[in-house]
């Protein structure tokens, strides 16, 4: 959600901003700390001559759902890396069968192998060695295994270098600056053979317009259902304190919030409703609006591995992206499998052709050109690791 946006979510107005006084906001800091974004520099000289830290300096780079980071590595064993999900940072309203969390665990697996062969490493990577999630639910049980050797002559990824400089960008787009199709089938190389690709832009006018239409309607839905706009909100950070002490989930920096935030004026306990909606809503059509074109990725069966499988590829595509100069924003709210999504989520599928038996859409987005957006904070890689050998 944009940071602006949010603003008038949260019901801040002109009376609010004359309360505060200029001089009494103007000086508020408003840059993204340092701290907080210290992992885009890459490994430090405190991962020096341990592999696996380093490697997991790039993998938690990693696009997650709501910024939520719920990655959580056991390092004890030589040579391995056992990967779990945190079940404290799972999104139960907007993604109740966390199918988009463990999307986010094919993100972070993703970036730790191209990581590992930019090593000369091969990262043998075992989905869920202690036997696989339910539909339903995540549990304790490990998402994958990592055994580590080397092998000098392993081929690089020329997507490694795009690792640091990949960013989701909510942004408008240059509505006039369409995207060519020679750039879609890069990324449909890049996002390889488990998937499939598909992209509208200007060529069909009126199914780009059906997209827009769709993407509107299920962001409206997700912000007047209580329980899944508030899900957003408790995980917003406002202001650079907090965005310095969780690094993680809804960054919120500009100097009107943080001001009125100060003063008690930002209400976190409650939905948008009235003016503040209406105008939020007008935003994010606005953000339709100026979108060229749409790419999906969808795999033939909704399996947990195919879940994996779709994050990795997800995230092949948005680097390949931004070697073009390309902009992603996803647009999750039609593909979440809560009631109140329900026919959004079957007219997604139908617009994408994904009619067959179990055919899943697993990730939408707008793309488009944008000025580069900024990264959005990280937690310490310590805080993703549960135990560690002695020697470490």
């Amino acid at each position: 959600m944009q940071r602006r946006q949010f603003l008038r979510v949260l019901g801040g107005s002109a009376i609010a901003a004359a309360s505060v006084g200029a001089a009494g906001y103007a000086s508020l800091p408003t840059a993204m700390p340092a701290d907080a974004t210290a992992p885009w520099q890459g490994p430090g000289a405190e991962v020096a001559g341990d592999l696996g830290r380093q490697l997991l300096s790039y993998a938690l780079l990693a696009p997650h759902a709501h910024n939520l980071q719920s990655w959580a590595v056991d390092l004890s064993e030589p040579n391995s890396i056992t990967l779990y999900c945190d079940l404290q940072r799972l999104l139960p309203q907007t993604d109740p069968l966390s199918r988009q969390v463990l999307m986010s665990h094919g993100t972070f697996l993703e970036l730790l192998d191209l990581a590992a062969r930019e090593q000369g490493v091969r990262a043998d990577i075992t989905l869920f060695p202690q036997g696989v999630f339910s539909p339903q639910a995540l549990d304790a049980r490990p998402v994958a295994r990592i055994a580590l050797s080397p092998q000098p002559d392993l081929e690089r990824d020329p997507l490694f270098a795009q690792v640091r400089a990949r960013h989701t960008n909510r942004a408008a787009y240059d509505p006039a600056r369409l995207v060519p199709l020679t750039a879609i089938e890069a990324l449909r190389q890049a996002a390889g053979p488990d998937v499939t690709v598909g992209f509208v832009g200007a060529d069909q006018p009126a199914l780009a317009e059906q997209h827009r239409a769709l993407a509107s309607q299920a962001w409206r839905t997700e912000l007047t259902t209580p329980r899944t706009v508030m899900e957003s909100m408790h995980l917003l950070r406002v202001g650079t304190t907090e965005v310095g002490k969780h690094r993680d989930g809804i960054h919120l920096l500009d100097t009107f919030p943080v001001a009125l935030d100060r003063l008690g004026m930002l209400d976190r306990n409650a939905p948008p409703a009235g003016y503040a909606l209406d105008v939020q809503l007008k935003e994010f059509d606005a953000k339709l609006a100026s979108t060229p074109g749409f790419l999906w990725v969808s795999t033939a069966d909704n399996s947990r591995a195919s879940q994996i499988a779709a994050g990795r590829a997800y995230v092949r595509a948005q680097l390949a992206a931004t070697q073009q100069g390309l902009s992603f924003h996803p647009l999750s709210q039609a593909l979440q499998e809560y009631p109140e999504q329900a026919e959004a989520y079957r007219t997604i599928h139908a617009l994408t052709g994904a009619t067959a038996q179990g055919h899943t859409l697993q990730m939408w987005v707008r793309v488009g050109y944008a000025p580069p957006g900024g990264p959005s904070p990280r937690r310490p890689l310590q805080a993703l690791i549960r135990s560690e050998s002695p020697q470490s």
